[in-house]
């Protein structure tokens, strides 16, 4: 299904990624459209799937996820059932908050989010390395995180496939 992100739609997204929880009337006026219509947008939006969630966005050293570990994963096979193994199995490890395949030395990109060092170890020797199918995993702490933006460049497409 073919998707047409118009002008509004456009703004709308815009202004949904830097606050999901305000009203269809104050968006409204915001993108210059009635309450009604600007719902009718939105609702059209969730339903097509370009908006896929709304979401609040928690402070990770309030819930006591401090340290930001990035790993790069490596199995031993490549086949697509290896893969789509490894994938399902780290969807189910809460800790990981992305995962994503990339081509080059290594199969898996992860950003995991621990409370500690030693969190990262249990988690690590318990489940991480402990997956059928890893050959290898290599890990950096990351010491402080320089840009942390959830919102994507609403670019002038005229249709999302």
């Amino acid at each position: 299904m073919s998707t047409t992100i118009d002008r509004l739609d456009r703004r709308i997204l815009e202004e949904l990624q830097e606050d999901a929880s305000i009203s269809a009337t104050a968006l409204g006026e915001k993108v210059g459209l009635s309450q009604t219509a600007c719902w009718r947008r939105v609702q059209r939006l969730e339903e097509e799937g370009v908006i896929r969630k709304r979401v609040a966005l928690v402070d990770a050293k309030a819930v006591g996820c401090e340290t930001i570990i990035l790993a790069h994963v490596k199995l031993n096979a490549h086949g697509r059932s290896d893969l789509d193994g490894f994938a399902e199995r780290i969807r189910r490890i809460p800790n990981v908050l992305e995962c994503f395949v990339v081509l080059g030395e290594h199969d898996f990109f992860l950003k995991i989010a621990v409370k500690d060092i030693f969190a990262y170890e249990k988690l690590f020797f318990e489940k991480l390395s402990s997956l059928s199918g890893v050959a290898e995993v290599r890990s950096s702490v990351a010491l402080s995180q320089i840009k942390n933006d959830t919102a994507l460049p609403i670019l002038e497409t005229t249709a999302l496939a």
